[in-house]
């Protein structure tokens, strides 16, 4: 009967990250599809990310890392090996097979075209653009993926490149401010300072009401200065988020 080493420990099916700290190499054994998930905050559950709460010096071969090495290296943690498997976690290299890395990088090229042609609309029709049509101009100019970086952050920075290829824009979002009429012409200057289109205005029984167009990221700003320079007498409400022209969906 052949005895494993008592400093092996065997996994499988495993994604490996790795580490390397005073010369040496220190990896640790987690869930395939859990690493990223776990550095984007969506896994909270450590168990849920790590297969063993070992450091090894090379998970493959089952080779554990030796304590006096892990406590040298990692002072901060005084050889607490969970402490070090979350610093690996968090700033290590995963390791993933060619084949792998292919796959991963085609899924977050197709899911940032995505949230591109979900948050655009063409900037002249303001017709939605399809995710086939994104892609195609992503590939156009030359868009990489960035494997440690999310998807909504890379479809950001996409947004503004494709502008110089494709005609598109960021969907508007509408909103209606209601505030009372003594306030209303400090309202309108804020809003026009910040570039706003104004659709509607009308007044009622001391209160005004303004029916505004404007890009989402602007939202959280304008509802902010709006409150604070009315002392909270006038508030926001959103009444679509999204500003499509779209026969289609007329006709349902």
């Amino acid at each position: 009967m052949i005895k494993t080493p008592t400093n092996q420990k065997l996994l499988t099916n495993v994604a490996v990250v790795r580490m390397k700290k005073c010369g040496k190499r220190f990896e640790i054994a987690c869930y395939k599809n859990k690493v990223l998930s776990w550095r984007e905050g969506v896994e909270k559950d450590l168990d849920e990310v790590l297969q063993s709460h070992t450091v090894f010096t090379n998970v493959s071969k089952g080779e554990v890392a030796k304590k006096a090495d892990l406590t040298k290296c990692f002072e901060e943690t005084k050889g607490d090996q969970t402490e070090i498997c979350k610093i690996i976690l968090a700033k290590g290299d995963l390791q993933v097979s060619d084949k792998e890395r292919q796959a991963q990088s085609e899924a977050m090229f197709k899911d940032i075209a995505t949230i591109v042609s979900d948050k655009c609309v063409d900037a002249e029709t303001k017709r939605p653009i399809p995710v086939s049509l994104i892609e195609k101009a992503m590939k156009e100019c030359h868009i990489a993926v960035k494997p440690n970086k999310n998807s909504k952050q890379q479809a950001l920075t996409t947004i503004e490149k494709l502008k110089e290829v494709i005609s598109l824009q960021r969907a508007q979002m509408r909103i209606k401010v209601t505030t009372p009429v003594r306030t209303l012409n400090k309202i309108k200057k804020l809003l026009t300072k910040l570039e706003v289109t104004t659709e509607s205005e009308e007044e009622n029984d001391g209160e005004a009401n303004l029916i505004i167009l404007m890009d989402p990221g602007q939202y959280r700003n304008i509802e902010e200065l709006v409150k604070s320079e009315t002392q909270g007498a006038a508030s926001v409400q959103v009444l679509n988020l999204k500003e499509v022209n779209d026969e289609e969906e007329k006709l349902k």
